[in-house]
């Protein structure tokens, strides 16, 4: 297991899963008509996507400036998944669920 960490696999296996996880998703909101739009998907799961990517440049020793970019684009979009929430939200009815 400590191998699987310091060489970077274990987010290896973690970025695999989310790619299953953003097909079950895109399938489960066409099968259901419902839920969160692609776009809100995609958002939400990029930012986790960015945070391990960080994680894996600072196992593998990588250089401080891609941990620094990678935290900026998880940043960006954790932010850009607020706005999307936000957003549909004030575009709601009041008085309806989100």
């Amino acid at each position: 297991m400590q191998d699987a960490v310091s060489s970077g696999l274990i987010t290896d296996i973690i970025l695999g899963l989310m790619a299953l996880e953003l097909l079950a998703l895109f399938a489960l909101r066409h099968r259901l008509n419902a839920g969160p739009s692609r776009l809100e998907i995609v958002a939400s799961l990029t930012a986790g996507l960015f945070l391990i990517l960080a994680l894996r440049v600072a196992l593998t020793g990588g250089p401080w400036q891609a941990v620094t970019a990678a935290l900026l684009g998880s940043l960006a979009a954790h932010v850009t998944d607020q706005w999307l929430r936000w957003t549909r939200t004030a575009a709601s009815p009041p008085g309806s669920a989100p």
